[in-house]
């Protein structure tokens, strides 16, 4: 099969379209013939070695997160999904790897495909709506009538988030650009702030959840918008105690971590506000929850583009640039 494989890491390193041997599926996976993935800044991420102290891969590998497809072939212990399922997920960590023709993945990460998407729709989801629920849902335990602030209102994540905290019945403030202001505004956000021209953190208060997906800087700041016993939830770091041992990491790594993040709990504690990181995990039973939402009219994709499977490192370079609304989407079969 064809696969876009990374030799070394190092930013901006291109990846390599070469062939590798077809993936045989394990009792417990199931092998998906992929027909569009999706781009995230996460590849990039790991392209670079960003995460290699919590995310240990060894070059040569194939990255990609998020895939929509076919499945051809099934494990002996294999009970919820057949050969011809319609299916999207976000493999697990270790186990990534959809910039390629195939995969085995298992099955507890799949979910089936929303009816009412293409299959580059339904590309566009699996991580970024993962990311959504787990903040809101499980993390936050966003209810109706609370507040609550979408950093990056019209990428990926925020794109979700909003429709999510929406169905959810929260009001829901962001930031985004005023090119991408009625965006945002038609995904649902209630109050949108040009982060170029506006500062959020001396218009915005009495908030219970901030989703931060940007820089130390807007973090810091979120804590000034949220109430006493808020909830300043990060996917863009430091990471934290609680994930250095819900991962496993090693005690140095879980030392640096916690001196990392040592600055903004302390800040958050004096401000009685809780911080946490969150690096989002694969579930096919969420992803068949949001697939619901999906068919219902509650959620919708939103693609900025859609690239052939030849282009792929422009579609990466692209989503590196941050002008990326949306995910951006590969098709790997026509």
């Amino acid at each position: 099969m064809k696969a876009y494989q990374l030799e070394r890491y190092g930013k901006g390193q291109r990846l390599i379209l070469v062939e590798r041997p077809d993936p045989v599926p394990a009792s417990d996976e199931v092998l998906v013939e992929i027909h569009a993935t999706a781009i995230n800044q996460l590849d990039g991420k790991i392209r670079d070695g960003a995460f290699k102290p919590i995310l240990p891969y060894k070059p040569p590998i194939v990255l990609g997160h998020d895939l929509a497809g076919i499945v051809t072939a099934v494990g002996a212990g294999v009970h919820r999904f057949k050969v011809g399922d319609v299916v999207y997920a976000r493999p697990r960590d270790g186990q990534i790897g959809t910039f390629a023709e195939r995969i085995a993945i298992n099955e507890a990460d799949l979910a089936t495909k929303p009816a009412g998407l293409s299959m580059a729709e339904a590309a566009s989801i699996p991580l970024v709506g993962l990311t959504a629920w787990q903040v809101l849902i499980e993390r936050a335990g966003l209810k109706r009538g609370q507040k609550i602030l979408i950093h990056a209102g019209s990428g990926g994540v925020g794109t979700i988030a909003i429709q999510l905290a929406k169905h959810l019945g929260a009001t829901v403030a962001t930031t985004a650009s005023a090119a991408n202001a009625d965006l945002v505004r038609r995904l649902g956000a209630d109050i949108v702030i040009d982060y170029k021209t506006q500062d959020f953190s001396e218009l915005l208060s009495g908030y219970d959840v901030v989703l931060n997906s940007l820089d130390a800087k807007t973090l810091e700041k979120s804590l000034k918008v949220l109430k006493p016993g808020g909830k300043l939830i990060s996917i863009s770091g430091p990471p934290d105690p609680a994930f250095a041992k819900a991962q496993g990491l090693n005690p140095v790594i879980r030392l640096v971590l916690r001196l990392m993040s040592a600055g903004i709990r302390r800040k958050a504690k004096r401000q009685d506000v809780a911080y946490s990181f969150l690096f989002m995990h694969a579930d096919g039973e969420q992803l068949g929850k949001l697939g619901a939402l999906i068919d219902q009219g509650a959620i919708q994709a939103v693609v900025d583009r859609t690239v052939p499977f030849e282009n792929l490192n422009d579609a990466v370079n692209y989503v590196d640039s941050g002008r990326a609304k949306g995910k951006v989407v590969v098709t790997v079969r026509p």
